[in-house]
């Protein structure tokens, strides 16, 4: 079986309610960016990794951000997924963040990102599911 981290940061509820169907269909449960570490990436199989797009299209700057920052360097050949929210603009911010990941040798499920505009509805929760459990059930 193999270990999935879900891990998330979320400010409205969106995100986390994503991070929850995501960490279902995986088997796991979520986990908030602020207590996920280095040593934490190291000992998973796969990690998907969900933040709602803030400001002017870009990953949330005080917690998300120094988190994903710390992990980074054991980001080549993991398995990853991404996953967020947004309220505007036309999803930049996971364009840029799948670019980075896969400039870093991250293995990116699909090449892209998950995104969804505002809450999550029963369809879109639904896609949350199938990608944890993609994710989790990855080779």
């Amino acid at each position: 079986m193999n270990k999935t981290a879900v891990v998330y940061w979320s400010g409205t509820g969106n995100t986390e309610a994503m991070a929850r169907a995501v960490a279902e269909g995986a088997g796991s449960t979520p986990v908030e960016a602020a207590a996920f570490t280095p040593a934490d990436l190291a000992a998973c199989d796969a990690v998907a990794f969900g933040c709602p797009a803030m400001g002017a299209e870009e990953l949330e700057e005080s917690e998300f951000e120094p988190m994903f920052a710390a992990v980074e360097g054991g980001l080549n050949g993991k398995k990853i997924a991404l996953f967020g929210s947004y309220g505007w603009g036309s999803g930049e911010w996971m364009e840029q963040w799948a670019a980075r990941c896969r400039e870093d040798g991250a293995l990116l499920l699909d090449g892209e990102g998950l995104i969804v505009n505002g809450a999550p509805d029963g369809g879109a929760l639904d896609q949350c599911r199938e990608l944890g459990r993609r994710l989790a059930a990855w080779q």
